[in-house]
């Protein structure tokens, strides 16, 4: 009695560690770190590349939106009481 317990525990314990050997095998818990540590060691190397990519869009922007408004300015007779002047470099 007492050993038919115990070889049916250990058969479980033995299932127990197949089933935990082919889980790793099949989702490798240390490739992924290894993977995710690359990954974050490239997003800190471009990270300067980035901010300055970023930098330069905000200002092309806001360069654009300079030029609109100047447009407008010179364009609307109400403001600074400019008349209907036509801005040539439309």
């Amino acid at each position: 009695m007492f050993q038919e317990v115990l070889m049916t525990n250990l058969q479980k314990i033995v299932n127990f560690f197949g089933y935990l050997m082919s889980y790793f095998r099949r989702h490798n818990p240390l490739q992924i770190f290894a993977n995710q540590i690359v990954t974050m060691i490239k997003d800190y190397l471009t990270m300067n590349r980035k901010l300055k990519m970023a930098k330069y869009r905000v200002n092309y922007q806001l360069y654009k939106l300079n030029q609109m408004e100047q447009l407008i300015a010179e364009n609307n007779e109400h403001v600074f009481l400019r008349g209907n002047k036509l801005n040539l470099q439309r």
